[in-house]
């Protein structure tokens, strides 16, 4: 007998997928289309996107934006805001071929920028420039009507829209970039819209997240992070998770994992059986950051420059498996998706979680233990998981 409309539901549903080559070679977009299309019933079609870092290593040190415009005055203006306040080395359409399954598409641009001189006072050695550019996306994304930023790293862009991820990544012909790190999503939206903004990865200078889950804290979580500038205008509760990255690492000055750790902080029961000096240690984290604590069912995996990690919720309510060979890591919501394109994976197992798992480039971990004075080469396998560690005892935790 077959199931009515609405008595079969998919209380996990989202997809989420990772490739990454520690060594920094440079892959093109086939294997992680192949690893989110196997997990096609995961999504819906309202959403599916891509993040990939190293694309464009010509423009390297240009902020790379990827802005889906819904008119054309929404560009126009877009533009001569863009104008004033960076100078332009490169800008052009995102090439993008028909795709049955992706209906209306808002017009994809990239521009590769650098701030302004006469904006940022060459003069002022202590400007920001990635306070500055973050203050800019916001005000596209908040101010100007029909016009968003997709993403606005450096050497790194995100292809994302409503469809099937399979359908996306063959829209924005993803397998035409190479990439050091890819990572993937399939939506299937439950509280929030479906559209092309609200779709993964979610991104800000060179973060990116794909998420799958629910979070129940956003509004205490977005509340924190809008006292600091941060805007939260895509109707979805994963945005603010990039967001939180961003503050705890690039604004506080935290590890990114000690910032997992942070948003996902043992229990008060678990704090109680710490030994004195690590409870109280522990106590003041969550009071002083009591409003990053991130709740609800979730599994993410968050690119930067330096690499990628994954977290899961405390009780492990979303899957998320990983793996390896030889220099690469592969993460998926389904072991399927890893052995599908790597049937010899070693040492697959399940996200610890609230555990952060955390793999860097070898030239970023050789370059990290340099400057701690490590002398022997580091560890850099990604199979020890770090387990949220006081400031003293951090440099332990980095593969």
């Amino acid at each position: 007998m077959q199931p009515r409309e609405g008595q079969v539901r998919i209380p996990s549903g989202c997809a989420i997928a990772g490739i990454m080559d520690r060594s920094g070679a440079r892959h093109d977009g086939q294997d992680i289309l192949k690893s989110i299309a196997l997990m096609h019933d995961r999504s819906n079609g309202l959403g599916g996107g891509f993040a990939a870092y190293g694309i464009y290593p010509e423009y390297a040190d240009l902020f790379a934006f990827h802005v889906l415009y819904e008119s054309h005055e929404a560009r126009m203006e877009t533009e001569n805001y863009l104008n004033e306040h960076f100078l332009s080395e490169k800008q052009e359409r995102i090439p993008t071929t028909p795709v049955r399954g992706i209906k209306n598409p808002p017009d994809s641009w990239r521009y590769f920028l650098t701030p302004h001189p006469a904006r940022r006072g060459l003069e002022l050695e202590d400007f920001d420039l990635e306070e500055y550019t973050m203050q800019c996306v916001f005000h596209i994304n908040t101010c100007i009507n029909g016009a968003f930023v997709a993403s606005s790293g450096k050497n790194m862009g995100a292809f994302k829209g409503v469809g099937y991820p399979e359908d996306i990544g063959e829209y924005y012909r993803v397998g035409d970039y190479k990439a050091w790190l890819w990572t993937a999503h399939g939506r299937f939206p439950t509280n929030t819209p479906g559209w092309w903004g609200g779709a993964h990865p979610f991104t800000l200078l060179n973060w990116s997240i794909v998420h799958n889950g629910e979070i129940s804290s956003y509004d205490t979580n977005r509340r924190y992070v809008e006292q600091f500038g941060y805007e939260c205008s895509l109707q979805t509760d994963t945005e603010v998770i990039t967001y939180l990255f961003d503050l705890l690492v690039r604004r506080h000055g935290f590890s990114q994992e000690m910032a997992a750790h942070i948003m996902a902080a043992p229990s008060w029961d678990a704090i109680d059986r710490m030994d004195p000096d690590r409870a109280k240690f522990e106590t003041a984290l969550r009071c002083v950051y009591s409003d990053c604590l991130v709740n609800g069912p979730f599994s993410v995996i968050l690119g930067s420059e330096e690499g990628l990690l994954a977290l899961n919720d405390r009780l492990k309510l979303r899957a998320l498996m990983a793996a390896e060979k030889g220099s690469m890591v592969y993460l998926a919501s389904e072991e399927a998706s890893i052995r599908l394109v790597c049937p010899d994976a070693d040492s697959m197992r399940s996200i610890e979680g609230g555990v952060p798992f955390v793999v860097q480039l070898d030239e970023v971990a050789r370059r990290k233990a340099a400057s701690q004075g490590i002398i022997n080469k580091p560890d850099i396998r990604p199979t020890a998981q770090m387990t949220g560690v006081m400031p003293s005892e951090n440099k332990k935790g980095v593969m």
